[in-house]
């Protein structure tokens, strides 16, 4: 029987309790899960760091001085995903004699700490596309909210068709939402974890993620570390092949700590029980885990590349900033409540969707590219067919990255992110001369309002100073194609006054009225 080292089970088990809940939270339809589990999240890197958790931050990095980059195999989602994929794949396809498929391959430090450099350059004037792009908990968050969370559904509803032949109505149906530049993302990143974790393993991990790229810097010094016992190591190439960040060269009894995630596999693999995890102190004296020259952060090749990376990188990102003026008067997609302002928003939110997913009205949906790249797969408040409930705030409590501010319902009802702009020439009181009002009807705040037009027709009138932007008028307007009162933007958003509620007159009534 195969033996299977205590840490690898430890890695397994937590993994399994920090990557389930936050599966199921992103894929809950039903708005059961208790909202708590939303702080998980803020426990992703870089959702801390563009939320400005630094002292998560700091946890996060002494836990990879201490122990590695265990990060990468127990927090990350999109890691645990990886090794999912691997594990997937990887059943029925060993060799006879047990070995994996993976083999040593040097680093590609050039590559992935130039994306590191040019990620962090950017985010320091202000853009955060690579992060959207590069991210691996964003990504992830794309995949289980536009992916996983539809299939979800579509198995509900298919049980729902099974018990209600029997009679039995305790499961219902629910509609499956999908933004067609969400699924195409979603799809690209999938694809993208299904090719590199079935043809090199942890590749994503150690070539294009920028938080790998930064763990790795702290790892190769950390105090516990996987070291081999020359003494002992037959170099039969086992833990190599066991490694699926390649990381282990078998012939020369080295490892490559920086790009080590942690995961124990080799220590399992191991027949001769030459690999141990001990303290760097004790492994230097087997000279046996040190970090190959080659493999040095301060090499020549790597110093030039990224520096020549943040030689092209700050340039554009200076351009970046002088152009958004450039842009003002373009329509402006509508944002939370909660985010601020525009700007606020584009700088922080890196299109988890973990907000989109959580909207019980569904008005949140992915933009496509009609506000430019920077605000690619971004939340908007979408109010084709719904509108932002009054007194509601999951948004602001479940956004991990602070793009989304918290709010208190009270402060929900004084926020204004847009106002109502009403088009006579095209309502339907003034082009049909039939009564409407149906946007009045659903204004929380009565900012929209019927005033007399002709005769006994009534006609819309926006009072602006009223407004909060919810979309409730916007969403039930029944002029098409384009309609007669929509939402125009806030760009920075406004605080208006919270409307009096009348109070209720104390009758006492000593007789029947009739």
């Amino acid at each position: 029987m195969k033996k299977v080292h205590f840490l690898k089970v430890l890695r397994v088990l937590l993994a399994i309790l920090v990557f389930t809940p936050i599966l199921l939270f992103f894929v809950d339809f039903t708005g059961k899960s208790p909202l708590w589990l939303h702080r998980l999240m803020h426990f992703q890197f870089i959702p801390s760091l563009l939320g400005g958790m630094y002292g998560i931050m700091a946890v996060l990095l002494l836990l990879t001085f201490l122990f590695g980059r265990i990060y990468c195999s127990v927090i990350c989602p999109a890691g645990v995903l990886q090794d999912i994929i691997n594990r997937i794949y990887c059943i029925g396809k060993k060799k006879k004699n047990g070995i994996w498929r993976f083999r040593y391959h040097k680093p590609q430090n050039w590559l992935r700490y130039t994306l590191l450099a040019v990620t962090g350059i950017t985010i320091a004037f202000g853009s955060i596309e690579l992060c959207l792009l590069l991210d691996p908990y964003s990504n992830f968050g794309r995949i289980a909210g536009n992916l996983f969370r539809p299939l979800v559904i579509l198995g509900n509803n298919l049980i729902a068709d099974g018990l209600a032949k029997t009679g039995n109505y305790s499961l219902y149906h629910e509609s499956v939402r999908i933004a067609t530049p969400a699924l195409i993302a979603a799809s690209v990143a999938i694809v993208v974890f299904i090719v590199f974790s079935v043809w090199r393993g942890r590749l994503f991990c150690n070539t294009l993620c920028p938080v790998g790229a930064l763990l790795s810097l702290f790892s190769r010094f950390s105090l516990m570390r996987i070291a081999v016992d020359k003494s002992l190591c037959n170099h039969c190439l086992t833990c190599e092949r066991s490694c699926k960040a390649e990381a282990i060269n078998s012939k020369e009894a080295k490892i490559d700590m920086s790009r080590c995630v942690g995961c124990f596999n080799c220590l399992s693999s191991c027949k001769q029980n030459a690999l141990t995890c001990r303290p760097f102190f004790v492994a230097d004296k087997t000279e046996s885990a040190a970090t190959p020259e080659s493999h040095k952060p301060n090499s020549r090749r790597e110093f030039i590349a990224t520096s020549a990376a943040i030689a092209v990188a700050a340039p554009a990102a200076m351009l970046k900033a002088q152009n958004e003026q450039a842009d003002a008067e373009k329509r402006q997609p509508v944002t939370p409540p909660g985010s601020l302002s525009l700007e606020h928003f584009k700088d922080k939110c890196t299109a988890c969707h973990l907000c989109v997913t959580h909207c019980p009205s569904h008005v949140l949906r992915p933009a496509g590219l009609a506000y430019g790249f920077d605000y690619l797969l971004k939340p908007q408040m979408s109010y084709v067919d719904s509108y932002c409930n009054y007194e509601c705030v999951i948004c602001s409590e479940v956004c991990p990255l602070g793009a989304i501010r918290p709010l208190t319902v009270e402060e929900k009802k004084t926020t204004q992110i847009g106002v109502a702009q009403f088009f006579e020439d095209i309502c339907v009181v003034k082009v049909k001369e039939q009564d409407c009002g149906a946007c009045s009807e659903h204004c929380p705040t009565q900012a929209v309002h019927m005033v007399p037009y002709k005769g006994t027709l009534t006609i819309p009138k926006v009072e602006p100073e009223l407004c909060v932007g919810c979309g409730g008028c916007e969403s039930i307007c029944p002029v098409r194609p384009d309609r007669a009162i929509i939402i125009k933007a806030h760009p920075v958003h406004r605080t208006v006054e919270k409307i009096k509620e009348e109070k209720a007159l104390d009758v006492e009534i000593n007789e029947f009225g009739f």
